[in-house]
């Protein structure tokens, strides 16, 4: 492994918008949507529609700056180029590689219980295990990596597709009211699906991971930022298709009660849930090893900017991937996960999210306000290849920031 190797640009538009549908879904969508009914009641397709279009302004954001900027590391590179602050540059990256690594270890030990049903093995050797694996198919290669990514991904989409079809006569009979029977969109419901929303805008982050493999997709400039919005588009229609039939077989109350909601779904309708129950199991599989690509991206693009030691900027010259980078994310995932309950940590990894959303939006305005005032074209604003209206961070800023400040709140009232 030397340096004079680096990431090859091997993935088109159909790879990076499947890779990027799936760093969305996730497993979230199998289990939030039980969550979020028990908060929104039957509203609860409405607060997927509240949190779709609080994330979709931000991905405007993140779509043109990746246009502009089409480099791993994306946000640090970014917040670099908007400011010009060491300090800042290097906390965002960090705090964007820390999510990614808090995400993955999270999604590893709630695979155990999963495997549990099938082997004995104790908790620590699965965790191991599933760490070697994810980290091992994150090293073969970006290619194959993404091929596989897109596979599962489309698994998951199918699996979805099924919860739909098997209540597909629920659909028909509109047989879902829009509101709890006998109530008015009164100020409980409007709290309700506002904490729906809340919860629901998790479901939407992971598009911002699409970002960091910029330097491993062909013509990133024209690709990165339609199939940002491409990517939260289709899983957009997908939570809302699915939130509705789901309420139209179960209660919201029967949903937040369960453990595997959409399982249940397809079980009160006579279908057998083993196969939406493994298919729970593979995507999350799928979102750890798109976790462990982002945090070892950020990795590198920090590196080969000499934000980090330059030997974690290493790319091995067969596989075309950053194996240093990756095998230290890997290690930090092993040791959170066998050491270190994660359910607050994975509370706060939300809170870093929105916190790295507000400043990636100021930096655009930062962007667009020293264009305008002269820079053109150059690598201090970038080049302009696509151009969303220059409202859009503001808002964007605007609606992450009052999302931090409601649950800021909320916590503070508890």
């Amino acid at each position: 492994m030397t340096q004079q190797y680096s990431l090859q640009r091997t993935l088109g538009f159909s790879t990076v918008t499947f890779y990027g549908v799936g760093a969305i879904l996730g497993a979230g969508i199998y289990v939030l949507i039980g969550e979020v009914a028990g908060l929104a009641g039957y509203a609860a397709p409405l607060s997927f529609i509240v949190a779709a279009v609080i994330a979709i302004f931000s991905a405007f954001s993140y779509a043109e700056l990746s246009a502009r900027f089409p480099k791993s590391a994306g946000e640090a590179v970014y917040i670099e180029q908007a400011f010009g602050c060491k300090w800042l540059t290097i906390t965002v990256g960090l705090l964007v590689i820390l999510t990614g690594i808090v995400s993955a270890a999270t999604m590893t030990t709630g695979i155990v219980g999963y495997a549990q049903v099938f082997v004995t093995l104790p908790s620590f050797a699965l965790i191991t295990v599933f760490v070697i694996a994810i980290s091992s198919i994150a090293i073969w290669g970006i290619k194959q990596s993404a091929w596989l990514v897109t596979a599962i991904t489309v698994l998951e989409v199918a699996g979805l597709l099924y919860v739909v079809y098997v209540a597909s006569d629920n659909l028909t009979s509109l047989s879902i009211p829009p509101l709890p029977a006998g109530a008015d969109m009164d100020s409980s419901v409007a709290t309700g699906i506002l904490l729906g929303s809340f919860l629901a805008f998790y479901a939407y982050i992971g598009f911002e991971d699409m970002v960091n493999i910029a330097e491993e997709i062909k013509q990133p400039e024209k690709v990165l930022p339609v199939a940002i919005v491409l990517a939260l588009v289709i899983a957009t229609l997908l939570y809302m298709l699915v939130a509705y039939t789901a309420l139209s077989v179960l209660s919201p109350a029967q949903l937040s009660a369960s453990k595997a909601p959409l399982a249940d779904v397809v079980i009160s309708k006579g279908y057998s849930g083993s196969w939406i129950s493994l298919i729970s199991l593979v995507a999350v599989i799928n979102g750890a090893i798109i976790q462990i690509i982002m945090a070892s991206r950020v990795i590198y693009g920090m590196a080969s900017r000499e934000l980090f030691p330059v030997w974690l900027a290493s790319v091995n010259r067969v596989t075309s991937t950053p194996i240093p980078a990756t095998l230290l994310c890997a290690a930090a995932v092993l040791i959170l996960a066998l050491l270190f309950p994660l359910s607050t940590l994975a509370q706060l990894t939300s809170l870093i999210v929105l916190s790295v959303f507000v400043l990636v939006n100021v930096a655009l305005i930062r962007l667009n306000r020293r264009f305008l005032a002269g820079a053109k074209e150059s690598k201090d604003t970038g080049h302009k290849t696509v151009n969303f209206p220059r409202w859009i961070p503001y808002i964007g800023a605007l609606l992450c920031v009052g999302m931090l400040l409601v649950k800021a709140i909320f916590w503070w009232s508890l």
